[in-house]
């Protein structure tokens, strides 16, 4: 899947931060996500969105890269983050509340660039 042209901006309390992002915008790319994927370079992503507002439950079956999970709401608000999620796993990953996006990151990128709950995320996929 190809890197959007258009990067996500991260607005933290440090600066912006930035991230080349392959959208997940159908049932199909959601639901394959970032299975099978050996590497990911570390300014990249993929950016998940869903049909509707709702509660989303991710997991990492076949996916042998561990990641950082942001949970986005409607206007592009994290609400939260699951860090450094266990590669392989079956285990349900859940967002603590209804929310519209999900932005995969490698494993420790969150804690690494300073990205917390509260930050807010824009790319023309958000809001659209």
């Amino acid at each position: 899947m190809p890197t959007d042209s258009e990067p996500l901006v991260i607005t933290t309390t440090a600066g912006p931060v930035s991230f080349g992002v392959e959208l997940a915008l159908t049932a199909a790319d959601r639901a394959t996500g970032l299975m099978h994927r050996q590497d990911m370079a570390a300014d990249h992503g993929m950016l998940f969105r869903f049909d509707q507002t709702r509660q989303v439950l991710m997991w990492m079956k076949n996916t042998p890269l561990p990641l950082d999970m942001l949970f986005i709401d409607d206007d592009g608000t994290i609400v939260g983050i699951a860090k450094d999620t266990t590669p392989f796993s079956e285990a349900i990953i859940a967002s603590p509340g209804p929310v519209r996006y999900v932005l995969e990151l490698n494993a420790g990128t969150a804690e690494r660039m300073g990205i917390a709950v509260g930050d807010v995320a824009r790319h023309r996929a958000i809001s659209e």
